[in-house]
């Protein structure tokens, strides 16, 4: 109820109002199966403005930090992030990361869409960084489509340690479905969902026009806290899928 109810009185219309967010693509979402909404991270408002400007439900997986906060001020978190259709992960690796896949491939089995950020934090740059192959992995187990989401603008409207939004324009572009039912059966094979995810970001990095950066944002992240310099701009950038591998798209 909530999550209605923020979209379409709480938050909607005030978003909608300053921001003026449009989206482009929005045809390519299905209208009633299960399907992961892949996207690139610029800022915690991503999580807000997708779900808002596409007619269906998204469910995105949230860390547990966000439901577990002692407190008064956590309750009212955990409650918030409840209704707007977040579930929470633990995101430690080994059991908890197969438990926090189990999650996502059963909501996909549900029908449901399940927003996915591959980087797996925001960007600490606006650029795009590499991808993690988990969004490979659940979309082999769950034999659902990947569409490719750029977010765009919405750094300026959150930006990073800013806890007041600003009114700025963004812009959604969904692209077309990625089909890997070629690889079906092969969940588990390392070169295959790499080579998956890989696509993936390429088709994030056309949507976009962001600089790709071969390296995973949270090391970047945790570089930068120990206080080494953030990775130098670079000419380079994804390889295009390779073009004697089948056609990704849904036909």
């Amino acid at each position: 109820m909530l999550y209605w109810w923020s979209k379409f009185v709480l938050l909607g219309p005030l978003m909608r109002l300053f921001c003026r967010p449009e989206v482009r693509g929005a045809e390519n979402v299905p209208a009633d199966s299960g399907a992961i909404l892949a996207s690139n991270h610029l800022a915690v408002a991503d999580s807000f403005f997708l779900p808002l400007m596409l007619p269906r439900r998204v469910t995105f997986l949230a860390k547990r930090e966000y439901f577990t906060e002692p407190g008064i001020r956590g309750w009212f978190k955990k409650q918030f992030f409840t209704g707007v259709g977040q579930v929470p992960v633990d995101r430690s690796g080994g059991s908890a990361a197969r438990a926090a896949m189990d999650t996502a491939v059963r909501l996909l089995n549900e029908g449901k869409l399940l927003g996915i950020y591959p980087e797996g934090t925001r960007s600490p740059d606006g650029r795009l960084y590499k991808g993690k192959t988990g969004v490979a992995r659940m979309a082999l187990e769950a034999g659902v489509p990947v569409i490719p989401v750029a977010m765009v603008g919405t750094d300026k409207v959150n930006p990073i340690g800013s806890k007041m939004w600003r009114p700025r324009k963004v812009r959604i572009v969904i692209g077309e479905p990625l089909d890997f039912s070629r690889y079906e059966g092969m969940a588990g094979d390392r070169f295959i969902e790499r080579s998956m995810t890989d696509e993936i970001m390429y088709a994030l990095m056309e949507l976009s026009g962001q600089t790709y950066v071969d390296l995973y944002a949270a090391s970047v992240k945790e570089k930068a806290a120990a206080g080494a310099p953030p990775p130098a701009p670079s000419r380079q950038s994804l390889p295009r899928p390779d073009a004697n591998v089948p056609d990704s798209r849904a036909s």
